[in-house]
């Protein structure tokens, strides 16, 4: 067995540079795919509480869809679908070779898209948790609907939707492993590498699991700070 202090040496040689480099680029990844899935969650939180018919079934299919189709097939399904699109659209161009999605933004994409679906749940839920005077409030001061929304309304929906968004955050760092599948080397690729490499599997999965768990116990701690300074000096209901 090989001397762990020199496998995750920072020096030529060792290991540990590359695993903090594709921890970075875990949680870069799971960052972008994260913000990215609050636009959609808010765009499909949005249509569920509609009163039109189709942006509540278009909002609906795609909360049904992307919360009930495995998350590695959606990845499948946006890389390799979209790299074929691509290459006949480059093909249409006079370019004869495949052309491949970007793997970094390809993996952004799936996992806003994934995360949007329960992000919408969450702010579906937390819009209906707000009392429903303050909707009357936003009236009563002349408010249009807009400034309603942007001045009461999104600060309590916030504050309600920071638990739920929490455990999104959880299931989209864990779900960032599975952009591997399509050439990414971010943390748990890293791993996988390092293990082939040195033939000391144990090692580097063990290393991997314990770097996730510092990127969530770090990231969890933001959370629990910005739950409690939205709900300082208020009345849980």
């Amino acid at each position: 067995m090989m001397d762990i202090t020199h496998i995750f040496a920072l020096a030529e040689g060792g290991w540990g540079g590359a695993l903090l480099i594709a921890s970075g680029i875990t949680l870069s990844l799971s960052a972008l795919g994260f913000l990215l899935g609050a636009v959609f969650g808010a765009l499909a939180a949005g249509g569920r509480l509609s009163s039109r018919s189709i942006p509540f079934w278009l909002a609906n299919a795609y909360s049904t869809v992307f919360r009930g189709v495995p998350d590695l097939l959606t990845i499948y399904l946006l890389y390799y679908g979209g790299s074929i699109a691509l290459t006949q659209l480059g093909e249409f161009f006079g370019n004869a070779g495949f052309i491949g999605l970007p793997t970094f933004a390809t993996g952004v994409l799936a996992l806003g898209i994934i995360s949007g679906a329960y992000q919408g749940e969450v702010y579906r839920g937390a819009y209906h948790a707000v009392d429903r005077g303050q909707f009357e409030a936003g009236k009563a001061l002349g408010l249009s609907r807009f400034q309603s929304l942007r001045l009461i309304i999104v600060p309590q929906l916030m504050r309600h939707a920071l638990p739920g968004l929490g455990n999104v955050w959880q299931l989209v760092l864990k779900d960032s492993a599975l952009i591997s599948v399509i050439g990414l080397v971010e943390l748990m690729r890293q791993a996988q590498i390092g293990a082939g490499s040195t033939r000391e599997p144990f090692v580097f999965y063990i290393a991997a699991a314990m770097l996730y768990f510092v990127i969530a116990a770090m990231t969890a701690s933001v959370f629990r700070y910005s739950e409690a300074r939205a709900w300082r000096g208020k009345v849980r209901t």
